[in-house]
C-alpha cells in the first residue's frame, strides 16, 4: 500500500484546502476493490483519492459513479460531489466501467473508511528524518479588497502530512504578520486555519508573501518553511484623474480637418490592464456650442480638428469639457472631466483691401521728398502683425523713378512721396497704379481665392511753377585740336528756358578753366581758344578738359553745367631715349638695352625707329643697334672694343616722323656687375653750372685759406725756441704713394719732418703720424688716438702701414684729421690730375686716378702738400719745378 497527496482548494471566500488520504491498493484484482482512508467530513469538490482505470477496462469508453456524491474523472480520480459525511466507520460505492463498442462492462468496488490518526510525542532520541521532497504545497489563495466580513475572515487552511504521526503546531510570518501592517493575518496553532482581521486597500498592498512552519512542540520542524502568497484582489473603486485640472491649447486658424490640436491624459490608480483601468475619452460640451468644431479619439485622448469652420475673426477661443470613464465608457463605470481651453491662432486669410479704388493727388514741379498722398485700407486679421501689416508696390506709372511709397507702421496706411522732381513742361499729370499685399504670405486658400493683387489707381497732378533755364544735359561735349591757333571758335555750351524751349535771352558766364585756355561768348556761348592747347599738358593726359559754365535768365535765376573738351592730339613731340648713362661690364654683358617714350597719343608713338646718328668710323667699327620691340633697342658693342667711356649719338623716330638725337656716355668697364664700376670723370668739353662752378671756387679759396694758416704759422714759430733740428728738412708732405718716400718724424705739434729720398729737401704734412725710416715707405692718414705706426726698416723696399704696427703716436697732436683732408683735397685733386691727363705730353698713368681712401705702391711722381715752415728760403726752390698748374700755390708758399 503507497501513501499520496491529499489537496482540498477552497475557492471565493474559502481557499482551496488539499487534504492527504492514504491511498491503500491491495495485491487483489484492480477491478475488485479499492479501500481510501478518509476524514469524517469532505467538503463538497475534494479529492477522495484515485483508481487505475486501465487496469481494470483499457477499452472504456463510459465512467460512472453509483453513489451520485460522488464523481470520477476519465483519469481515474474521484472527487466528492457534494458535503459527505462518515457517520460510520466504513462507506462503500461502486464505478461502473463501459465499453459501449464491444458492450463489456465491469466494476470497481470503492471502501472508504476513517483515517486513524495516532498522536504522539516525537521521541527526542528517534531520529530525524529528512525528506527530499516537500509534502505540504497549498495553492495560492486571494482575498478581496476592501472586503465587509465578517471578520476575522477565512482564508485557508494550511496542513502538513506530518500531522499523522506527531502532534503538529503552524505558524506564519511576512508582511502582514510580524511586518507592517501588523497583525493583519493570524493562523490557528493547532488547525492551521489562517484567517483576515480586516479589509485591505489593494492600492496600497496587492499581494502579501507569508511564510508558513509546521513543527512539533519540541520545536522540530517536521516541514520546510512553506511559501504562502495571498494576492489581494482589485476593486474598482478609484476614479480616473486627468493629469491637467485645464488644458490650454492653440490651433491655426487655416488648420484642415484632422488636424492635431492637442491630447489630454487621465490616470487610474486601480490594477492596470483590467476593466478597471480601461479608459475612454469624450467631449461633454462645447463653448461656444455649434457647430462641433472638435472631436476627440476616445482612446489616446487626441483633440483634432473635426471640421472646416475655424475662423479667429468669428470666434477666436474654444472652451470644451472633457469627460474620462473607466470600464471601457460604460454607464456603472467611474468618471471624471476637466477644462480644455483652445486658442484660434491667426492666419494671413483676409487680404488687405483698398478703401476705394481712384485717389487724386497734386505737386508742384521741381519738389522733391515730400508726401502728397495717404492711402487707407482694411485688414480683418490681427492688428500688428505680419498678417495684417501692409506692403505697397508700385505697379505702374513710376517708370522714371520719381515716386515711392511706404507704409506707416502706426496707422498701416500707404503714404505716396515724390522723390525725384517733375517737369510740368514735359509731362502735366501721372497716372500711378498701387498694389496691396501683406508682409506675411497668404494661406493656400486665399491665395487660389485672390489671382490678382487688390489694386487702385492715383492721379498725380502736376503744377507749373517759374523756373530758371535748364542746363540740360548737364555735360555737353566738344572738341579741339592741340596746337590750334589763337582765337580758334567751336560750339560751345548751350541751355534753354523750359517754358519757351529755347535759348533766347540767356547769357554764359565760364565759372572755372583750369589752365584759361578758352573764353567764352556770353550771348551765344560758343568758346574760342586764348592760349595754344597742349594734350601733354593736362593730367591726367587722356582725360577730357572740363569747363563750368554758367547760365542766367533776364530775371537771374541760374544754372550750371559742364563743357567737356576733347583735346585732339597732334605729332607734335618726338620720342625720348630714357638713358643718359650706361655701364657695360665687359665681357660678362655682351649688350645693353636702352628704351625710348613718346608723350603723343599711341597713334602717333611706337613703333620707334632707332638708329645711330651720323656715327663717326670709329663708333660705327664698335657699336652696332638691333630692334628688341616697338619702343627699346639693343646696343651690342664688338669684342675688341677698348675698356673706356665711349659717347654713343642715337636716333630714334616715331611712326609720324618725329625724331630726336640723344648722345649716351656708354662705359664700357672691367666688372662683374655695373655697380663695381666707377662713373667715369667727364671730359674737359663738358660745361659746368653755375652752381659746380661756385663749388670749386669755394673750395679752392678755402684751400688758400689752409696753407696761408700753415705758413703764418710757421714764421711765427721762426722767433721761438725748442723747435727741434729736424725741424728745418720740413717740405711738402708726399700725399700719395706714387713714388718712394722719406723718413719722417712727427713733432709734438704735430708737424711731420721728412727727407726724400736723402736730398735734403723736406716736406712737412700735418694730417696724421709717422715714423723714421731709411727707406722708402707709405704713409697712413689715420683719424682717431688708437692707431700707431712703427718704423719700418728696409732700404730699398716699398712697406705697407698693415705690415708695421706697433708703438703709440698721440694723433691728437696732429692738426686735421684724414677724413677733413680726404673731403677738401681729393675732388681739387682730381679734377687737376685730369687736366693733366689732358696734356698730349704727359704719358697717362693709372697713378692719376688712384683714390685716397687706398694708398698704394709708390709712384714715381711726387705728391703735393701744405707748406713748411722752412726756416731757409733755399729750402722752396723745388716749388719752381712743379710746373705750370702749381704756380698759385708755390707762389703762396714761399709768400713771407
Amino acid at each position: 500500500m503507497a501513501t499520496a497527496e491529499l489537496r482540498i482548494p477552497l475557492r471565493g471566500a474559502l481557499c482551496r484546502l488539499l487534504l492527504t488520504v492514504a491511498v491503500f491498493s491491495f495485491a487483489c484484482e484492480a477491478c475488485e476493490k479499492v479501500t481510501f482512508n478518509i476524514p469524517s467530513k469532505l467538503e463538497a469538490d475534494k479529492i477522495v483519492g484515485r483508481v487505475n482505470l486501465k487496469d481494470c477496462l483499457r477499452s472504456a469508453d463510459l465512467i460512472q459513479s453509483r453513489d451520485p456524491d460522488f464523481r470520477v474523472l476519465d483519469d481515474g480520480s474521484v472527487y466528492t460531489a457534494s458535503t459527505v459525511v462518515l457517520s460510520d466507520e466504513k462507506r462503500s460505492f461502486t464505478i461502473w466501467l463501459s465499453d459501449t463498442k464491444t458492450q463489456t462492462q465491469k466494476e470497481i468496488k470503492v471502501l472508504l473508511e476513517h483515517e486513524k490518526k495516532v498522536l504522539r510525542k516525537r521521541d527526542t532520541k528517534e531520529p530525524v528524518l529528512r525528506r527530499s521532497k516537500r509534502r505540504w504545497a497549498p495553492i495560492p489563495c486571494s482575498m478581496q479588497e476592501n472586503s465587509l466580513g465578517p471578520f476575522p475572515l477565512f482564508l485557508q487552511q494550511v496542513q502538513s502530512d506530518a500531522a499523522q504521526n506527531y502532534t503538529i503546531f503552524y505558524s506564519i510570518s511576512g508582511r502582514g504578520v510580524d511586518q507592517e501592517p501588523l497583525n493583519l493575518f493570524f493562523i490557528e496553532k493547532d488547525t492551521g486555519n489562517l484567517y483576515c482581521t480586516r479589509a485591505v486597500d489593494r492600492e496600497e498592498y496587492d499581494v502579501f508573501d507569508l511564510i508558513a512552519y509546521a513543527s512539533t512542540a519540541d520545536g522540530y520542524s517536521a516541514d520546510l518553511p512553506l511559501p504562502l502568497p495571498i494576492r489581494v484582489e482589485d476593486e474598482n473603486d478609484n476614479h480616473p484623474i486627468f493629469t491637467e485640472a485645464i488644458y490650454n491649447f492653440e490651433v491655426p486658424e487655416s488648420s484642415r480637418v484632422g488636424t492635431t490640436v492637442g491630447v489630454v491624459c487621465a490616470t487610474d490608480r486601480d490594477e492596470p490592464d483590467t476593466m478597471h483601468t480601461r479608459l475612454k475619452y469624450s467631449i461633454l460640451e462645447q463653448s461656444p456650442g455649434s457647430p462641433g468644431i472638435f472631436a476627440v479619439h476616445p482612446s489616446t485622448g487626441v483633440i483634432t480638428v473635426a471640421a472646416p469652420y475655424l475662423d479667429r475673426e468669428t470666434v477666436d477661443k474654444y472652451s470644451l469639457v472633457m469627460k474620462v470613464q473607466d470600464m471601457d465608457g460604460q454607464f456603472f463605470g467611474l468618471m471624471s472631466t476637466s477644462t480644455c481651453m483652445i486658442t484660434v491662432k491667426d492666419s494671413n486669410d483676409n487680404a488687405p483691401t483698398f478703401k476705394q479704388n481712384t485717389y487724386e493727388a497734386s505737386v508742384e514741379e521741381n519738389a522733391y521728398n515730400v508726401e502728397i498722398l495717404r492711402i487707407p485700407i482694411e485688414d480683418k486679421d490681427l492688428i500688428n502683425t505680419a498678417n495684417w501689416r501692409a506692403n505697397f508696390t508700385i505697379l505702374k506709372g513710376n517708370e522714371n523713378g520719381h515716386f515711392k511709397i511706404s507704409t506707416d507702421k502706426e496707422t498701416n496706411e500707404g503714404v505716396l512721396c515724390v522723390v525725384k522732381p517733375l517737369n510740368y513742361e514735359e509731362n502735366h499729370q501721372v497716372t500711378l497704379e498701387i498694389g496691396v499685399s501683406n508682409e506675411a504670405l497668404f494661406t493656400r486658400d486665399v491665395a487660389l481665392r485672390m489671382a490678382a493683387m487688390n489694386r487702385a489707381l492715383v492721379t498725380v497732378h502736376v503744377r507749373d511753377q517759374d523756373e530758371g533755364p535748364e542746363c540740360s544735359p548737364a555735360t555737353q561735349y566738344v572738341q579741339i585740336k592741340e596746337n590750334s591757333a589763337v582765337g580758334s571758335k567751336v560750339n560751345g555750351y548751350k541751355a534753354y528756358d523750359p517754358e519757351t524751349r529755347s535759348s533766347n535771352g540767356l547769357r554764359y558766364k565760364k565759372l572755372h578753366d583750369p589752365k584759361g585756355w578758352i573764353t567764352i561768348d556770353e550771348i551765344l556761348g560758343s568758346i574760342a581758344t586764348s592760349k595754344v592747347l597742349d594734350r601733354e599738358a593736362m593730367t591726367p593726359r587722356n582725360d577730357l578738359y572740363n569747363i563750368t559754365v554758367l547760365a542766367i535768365d533776364q530775371d537771374g535765376r541760374s544754372c550750371t553745367g559742364t563743357l567737356a573738351v576733347n583735346v585732339e592730339d597732334v605729332n607734335d613731340n618726338p620720342p625720348e631715349i630714357l638713358q643718359s648713362y650706361i655701364t657695360v661690364c665687359k665681357p660678362k654683358m655682351k649688350y645693353a638695352d636702352i628704351s625710348a617714350v613718346d608723350p603723343d597719343d599711341p597713334v602717333h608713338g611706337a613703333p620707334f625707329y632707332f638708329s645711330l646718328a651720323n656715327p663717326s668710323p670709329e663708333t660705327n667699327r664698335i657699336w652696332t643697334l638691333t630692334k628688341v620691340n616697338d619702343t627699346a633697342a639693343r646696343l651690342s658693342y664688338q669684342k675688341n672694343a677698348e675698356f673706356q667711356e665711349y659717347s654713343v649719338p642715337i636716333t630714334v623716330k616715331d611712326r609720324g616722323g618725329q625724331s630726336r638725337t640723344k648722345t649716351l656716355r656708354v662705359n664700357l668697364c672691367d666688372c662683374t656687375h655695373p655697380s663695381q664700376c666707377p662713373a667715369a670723370p667727364r671730359s674737359a668739353g663738358v660745361v659746368l653750372g653755375k652752381w659746380a662752378i661756385l663749388a670749386i671756387l669755394l673750395g679752392i679759396a678755402l684751400l688758400f685759406s689752409v696753407l696761408l694758416t700753415l705758413v703764418c704759422g710757421i714764421v711765427g714759430a721762426k722767433k721761438k725756441r725748442g723747435f727741434p733740428e729736424d725741424l728745418a728738412q720740413q717740405n711738402l708732405i708726399i700725399s700719395n704713394t706714387e713714388a718712394p718716400g722719406d723718413d719722417k718724424v712727427c713733432s709734438g705739434n704735430g708737424f711731420m719732418t721728412q727727407t726724400v729720398n736723402n736730398s735734403g729737401q723736406g716736406f712737412c704734412g700735418t694730417m696724421g703720424s709717422g715714423v723714421k725710416n731709411g727707406g722708402q715707405e707709405t704713409i697712413e692718414m689715420v683719424k682717431g688716438g688708437h692707431q700707431t705706426l712703427e718704423s719700418c726698416r728696409g732700404a730699398g723696399h716699398l712697406h705697407t702701414l698693415d705690415s708695421c704696427r706697433g708703438g703709440h703716436v698721440d694723433v691728437d697732436n696732429c692738426r686735421y684729421t684724414y677724413s677733413e683732408w680726404h673731403s677738401f683735397t681729393q675732388p681739387r685733386l682730381g679734377e687737376k690730375l685730369h687736366l693733366c691727363k689732358q696734356n698730349e705730353d704727359h704719358v697717362p698713368s693709372q697713378d692719376y686716378v688712384l683714390t685716397y681712401s687706398y694708398e698704394g705702391r709708390g709712384s714715381p711722381a711726387g705728391s703735393v702738400g701744405c707748406c713748411s715752415e722752412k726756416q731757409e728760403e733755399d729750402g722752396l726752390d723745388f716749388l719752381n719745378n712743379l710746373g705750370a698748374k702749381f704756380t698759385t700755390l708755390a707762389e703762396t708758399c714761399m709768400k713771407r
